[in-house]
């Protein structure tokens, strides 16, 4: 989906939350349907769910390259499932760029049924937790501490894509971010044996960038994030330009903003994911911001992960 994330959604007295609100009824009328008439068929592979209840924007396919070198480092034959979607190469580029048996189909269960007959012993799903056809031995919901849930709402009056009473089918929470304590006990209330995580982004080349004025672009769910992760980082960020998540940049486009940066002495800072999309260009001048996942109590989230390995046939 490209949009830009609209600014109501972060507030719950906003007029048009309340206007679009019946839509948001049918929605989750329709969810509610779907999961209760769809079957959930188990395989002969432990399936682990990097999933959300939010539009995008919170992290899955780091996550999930993070625990498929996991497993594959500890010795098991394990692939990446991925929905194709044709606006999310940049998604897919990254993901084979960092682990390379990724496995895409237009339906997730046609994929983890080839990764089965392959021999893959383990699969990680980005993204699926409202795919109810797959039965997951391990649902990992991911947030950002900066949305959570914003409004509280489901699409289209709010942010989310389910509702958070779903976490009762989760298994862990990761967030990205500061701790927030209101909102685990809150999470904790609905589930009460979730288990719960942090993590955060460190920057790997931030010295590439350091005194230097930049024009940054973002081309992603929630563009502030990356924005604010610069700053953070005591960055000159001069110019900031924002397209719609999975934006698909033409290369007419991306040599307007070059040369924009040129004639205004701009040095281009991007996130990996949109530099994935922009690669195919072969532009000399154009540098992304490499991050990487630091999980807290890293030992027990990755037992967690697999506290039900037993369940593999």
């Amino acid at each position: 989906m490209k949009l830009y994330k609209p600014k109501f959604w972060e507030d719950k007295r906003n007029i048009l939350s309340i206007i679009l609100y019946p839509f948001s009824l049918i929605y989750k009328t329709l969810t509610y349907f779907k999961k209760s008439f769809t079957k959930s068929i188990k395989f002969k592979t432990y399936v682990i769910c990097v999933g959300n209840i939010n539009l995008g924007g919170t992290g899955k396919t780091p996550l999930t390259i993070f625990i498929a070198n996991f497993l594959k480092r500890s010795g098991k034959k394990t692939a990446v499932i991925r929905k194709f979607y044709k606006n999310h190469a940049d998604e897919h580029l990254m993901t084979r760029e960092y682990f390379k048996d990724l496995l895409l189909s237009n339906n997730r269960s046609n994929a983890i049924d080839n990764a089965v007959r392959q021999g893959f012993k383990y699969v990680v799903l980005d993204d699926g937790f409202q795919d109810y056809s797959i039965k997951k031995n391990v649902n990992i919901i991911c947030f950002n501490s900066e949305q959570l849930i914003g409004n509280g709402f489901i699409f289209p009056s709010g942010p989310l894509r389910d509702d958070i009473a779903s976490l009762k089918d989760a298994d862990i929470v990761l967030i990205n971010g500061n701790k927030i304590k209101e909102f685990e006990e809150k999470i904790l209330k609905i589930n009460k044996s979730i288990s719960i995580f942090y993590s955060k982004y460190e920057p790997v080349n931030i010295e590439e960038f350091r005194n230097k004025s930049l024009l940054a672009f973002a081309g992603i769910a929630n563009p502030k994030n990356f924005f604010n992760l610069l700053e953070k980082n005591n960055l000159k960020v001069s110019k900031r330009m924002v397209f719609p998540d999975h934006y698909r940049f033409s290369k007419k486009e991306i040599l307007r903003v070059v040369k924009f940066a040129e004639k205004n002495s701009l040095e281009i800072i991007m996130t990996e994911k949109d530099y994935f999309k922009v690669k195919k260009f072969n532009l000399t001048n154009l540098k992304f911001l490499k991050v990487k996942l630091k999980i807290e109590n890293e030992n027990n989230f990755l037992k967690n992960i697999l506290v039900n390995d037993n369940e593999i046939i």
